[in-house]
């Protein structure tokens, strides 16, 4: 998994705010649901049991070791234009998007 330069600039600036808890760490991750059977899972949280520590030149990010299967290889960037604004998934896992980009089948 990666992030480009524009999501990683993002995140540190959310990170940045006054009220940003500094023990959690993003979290990447899939849940069942959305209109093509999964969507991507994007947050700040707490390590839990299943989950591992992965670093992107030098950022550090949660995942579950259940989910990796299902975004192996993903880039996650962020978009800030005319046309969209938010953060982006390049998934090679994805056998069909959904029109707004955040759910997907295997």
């Amino acid at each position: 998994m990666s992030f480009t330069p524009k999501a990683i600039a993002e995140f540190e600036r959310l990170m940045a705010e006054p009220t940003f808890d500094n023990t959690k760490l993003l979290r990447v991750g899939v849940k069942g649901g959305g209109c093509s059977g999964m969507s991507y899972i994007l947050g700040f949280d707490h390590q839990q049991e299943n989950d591992e520590v992965h670093t992107f030149n030098g950022f550090e990010f949660l995942l579950n070791k259940s989910h990796s299967i299902y975004l192996m290889g993903m880039e996650v960037d962020w978009q800030d234009g005319l046309n969209a604004r938010g953060f982006s998934f390049a998934n090679p896992n994805a056998s069909k998007t959904c029109g707004c980009g955040t759910s997907f089948a295997v």
